[in-house]
């Protein structure tokens, strides 16, 4: 998979990404807004709703493991595809791209961890 610098279009209620099944990239929102579903149990839950410039499935990056999480556009949404190849090759012409990464992923453990406080 190479990066799509226009991005591939989705429509309201489509599937970006499937929990369970097998991922090696990152997608990056253009334009738009998704929501992010947790399928594991009986009910469908909202875990998070995600708008332009944010990132979702950056944990097939780094793991050979199934999606955690199924992703649905939220009316038309324009998604950015960046692989493992090219992922890291955009990291070593800006180092700043993996802190950000970091930051982020940083921040969604520790919004997880105080939803688990609460339960």
């Amino acid at each position: 998979m190479k990066i799509n610098k226009l991005g591939h279009p989705y429509k309201d209620g489509e599937e970006i990404i499937k929990q369970g099944t097998v991922g090696d990239c990152i997608y990056v929102i253009q334009e738009g807004r998704v929501e992010v579903i947790d399928e594991s149990g009986e009910t469908e839950i909202k875990l998070a709703e995600l708008g332009s410039a944010d990132f979702f499935g950056e944990m097939g990056l780094f793991e050979k493991d199934v999606r955690s999480c199924t992703v649905r556009a939220l009316g038309d949404v324009t998604i950015l595809t960046i692989d493992k190849k090219n992922f890291y090759k955009t990291i070593q012409k800006d180092p700043t791209l993996a802190y950000r990464l970091l930051e982020k992923m940083s921040y969604r453990l520790r919004e997880t961890n105080k939803r688990l406080r609460t339960i």
